[in-house]
């Protein structure tokens, strides 16, 4: 197919007001970089946003892991040379199209590490304690939350995980046999750090997120995801889905890499916001991020936010405790921080909480790095992973040749 170019027309306030969300309130200031599919034989495509234009960075970069180990990458961003694939409003439309036009979005990254923390929110502690002492039994959750709040009886919020204060709540915890392997990294000294995803198997904006077919109770988790050089350097922030399997991971711990990592299970979107003089870590911390869940079945709607200044460690600490000398990463890694939503709202029946229903919209977003969306399918129905780091080194040879 022809693919679309863009006019010359820049984005005038009013004209951003047409674009659903996607973009952050003040993109104008924004250095966005993502990538696209471009179905030309040229395939995956690292993408910088100018205006309303969407330009084709390939000349100049390969992988959006190269581009974050740029010194220049700003520079580049803003400045070097390429084709015009589209309009934003375009791209959009594209993306969630069905089935999808090229050129779509698809997850900002490609061969960093995909890794997430889990149980940096007091809020998630407590449900995640339920899950495991509910044994992934939905039904039993809202009397064990009255019973873990009587138990604990103080704010976790306000414990410093690590701290004499921490240590001496797990004390009295244990010595009540109430203590759980989720409050050790919810208060402990080392955070939860898990591989969430394989390198270029996330999905992006508009593509379908996916529930393992055994699962019946589940939800989004809407994160701000961190962009990191191989040298432990936060470069930007995105956003993400970590689908969560409530029900499997309830029943065992080891279970996390079945209730985790399974086909279109995680999002990450629309694009990577570069850190600049607009755009800081202090932004990220101050962040409110918000979903919204609609369902398409039922008319089920929830609105909801995790506020990033509940966050009982700080980024930069779970960034330390991902990467360093015990640990490398020479690709870079997206870091998931973590969410405080723990969705209860009833939705199939009295005390059964929230879970998915196939085709619900999740939409998560903030002001500073726009919005995003995908419908919900089972891992199982939905396309097949086939994509990944062989397939890409076989198309830069076929288009190098």
């Amino acid at each position: 197919m022809t693919t679309p170019v863009c006019d010359d027309n820049n984005l005038t306030p009013r004209r951003l007001a047409l674009i659903p969300n996607i973009l952050p309130q003040d993109a104008e200031h924004a250095l966005l970089v993502g990538r696209v599919w471009r179905d030309d034989q040229r395939g995956p495509a690292i993408v910088a946003l100018r205006a309303d234009k969407v330009i084709d960075l390939s000349a100049h970069v390969s992988v959006m892991a190269d581009l974050l180990e740029r010194d220049d990458a700003a520079q580049l961003v803003r400045d070097a040379q390429g084709e015009a694939l589209c309009s934003v409003d375009e791209l959009v439309a594209n993306s969630l199209a069905r089935p999808q036009v090229s050129p779509y979005l698809l997850a900002p990254c490609d061969v960093q590490a995909i890794k997430a923390c889990g149980v940096t929110f007091a809020v998630s502690l407590l449900e995640r304690v339920i899950e495991e002492q509910a044994g992934g039994d939905p039904s039993r959750a809202a009397s064990l939350r009255d019973e873990l709040n009587a138990i604990i009886g103080s704010d976790l919020s306000r414990i410093k995980p690590g701290s004499d204060a921490a240590m001496a709540l797990k004390a009295e915890l244990q010595a009540r046999g109430a203590w759980s392997q989720y409050m050790e990294v919810g208060i402990g000294q080392d955070a939860e750090v898990f591989t969430k995803a394989q390198p270029f198997s996330a999905v992006g904006f508009g593509a379908s997120v996916g529930l393992h077919p055994a699962s019946q109770w589940n939800n989004p988790e809407p994160e701000v995801v961190l962009a990191v050089d191989s040298r432990g350097q936060v470069k930007g922030a995105t956003l993400g889905n970590d689908v969560n399997l409530r029900d499997v991971e309830g029943r065992s711990a080891l279970l996390l890499g079945k209730a985790k990592d399974n086909n279109a299970s995680c999002s990450i979107g629309p694009f990577i916001r570069l850190f600049d003089a607009h755009f800081s870590m202090d932004d990220i911390r101050q962040a409110l991020v918000s979903l919204r869940i609609e369902g398409q079945q039922d008319g089920f709607l929830l609105d909801d936010s995790s506020d990033m200044r509940e966050i009982s460690r700080d980024p930069l600490d779970l960034v330390s405790q991902t990467i360093g000398r015990h640990h490398q990463y020479p690709d870079g890694f997206m870091l998931f921080l973590g969410t405080m939503f723990s969705p209860i709202q009833d939705r199939n029946g009295p005390g059964q909480g929230f879970t998915h229903h196939l085709d619900d919209m999740v939409t998560i977003s903030t002001p500073t790095l726009g919005s995003l969306s995908n419908p919900v399918g089972r891992s199982d129905q939905l396309p097949p992973w086939q994509y990944g780091i062989r397939a890409w080194l076989a198309h830069q040879r076929g288009t190098q040749g």
